[in-house]
């Protein structure tokens, strides 16, 4: 841009400069997406100017947010996810220790690398504290199923690491006592996923998991704005495209458990 507008200097550049720069993008065929990302880190950049003094206004404020196309996030189905459950037992450590893994991923929808920071002091009796984006704090819950798991778990653990030293404090460890890597959670989903037969078109990985999380909660009534926490986005506009994925006989079946007269006391 400063190329082509040979603009040098900050306190130069206006709302129309930065349309222009857009403009130029949706030329070179870059998604709503993407540009819009970029209005954001120019947003947040222009505020930090102004704190800073560089600048009085931010151009920014005076650029439109490009109209994304929807987007339909395809994810794991019902009978997906119970396979891929069934495929590890309770059986010993590892496979123990996988299972509840997974369990992790499907039943609170956390990132990979957040489920990888996770240590002891961390899980709690009714939640687990999450060290996010931003090191930003948030809460998600324990269900009882995933309690369930948890707990034996901790058993299996407690015995397979009775005797052993320098053991790390975190919550999911490998069979020599240190923290689980992003790449071994990876490894985890995608051997679970092949046994199950996952449909060739869904991508087997954590993130998946997420996505599976994101719409099943949104299917069983749970509004927008208390998933975004969950999740554990700046905004609710990123969760919103979960909303826009589900199918329009799922959003009649959650006006039906949702309708006024239904719950009429």
């Amino acid at each position: 841009m400063n190329y082509q507008l040979a603009i040098s200097k900050i306190f130069k550049v206006n709302s129309k400069h930065i349309k222009m720069y857009f403009a130029l993008l949706k030329q070179q065929g870059l998604s709503e997406i993407y540009i819009n990302s970029i209005l954001k880190c120019l947003r947040a950049f222009f505020k930090y100017c102004i704190g800073e003094e560089y600048i009085e206004n931010n151009p920014c404020l005076k650029v439109s947010w490009s109209k994304e196309k929807k987007v339909i996030i395809k994810t794991f189905n019902d009978d997906e996810v119970v396979n891929m459950l069934n495929y590890y037992t309770f059986s010993n450590f590892l496979s123990t220790r996988n299972k509840t893994i997974l369990a992790c991923f499907l039943d609170t929808g956390i990132r990979n690398l957040e489920l990888y920071t996770i240590r002891n002091e961390d899980i709690k009796e009714r939640y687990i504290i999450i060290h996010g984006k931003g090191n930003k704090e948030r809460y998600v819950p324990i269900t009882p199923l995933l309690k369930k798991y948890m707990i034996k778990y901790e058993r299996i653990k407690d015995i397979y690491f009775r005797d052993k030293f320098n053991i790390e404090d975190y919550y999911f460890l490998s069979r020599t006592g240190k923290k689980m890597t992003v790449e071994a959670n990876e490894n985890i989903l995608r051997k679970a996923g092949k046994k199950a037969n996952i449909r060739l078109e869904i991508r087997c990985s954590t993130h998946t998991c997420r996505h599976y999380y994101a719409q099943a909660q949104l299917r069983n009534g749970l509004d927008v704005y208390s998933l975004s926490r969950l999740l554990g986005h700046e905004n609710i506009s990123i969760t919103k495209r979960y909303l826009q994925s589900l199918k329009d006989e799922d959003i009649v079946e959650m006006s039906t458990k949702t309708s006024p007269l239904m719950n009429l006391k």
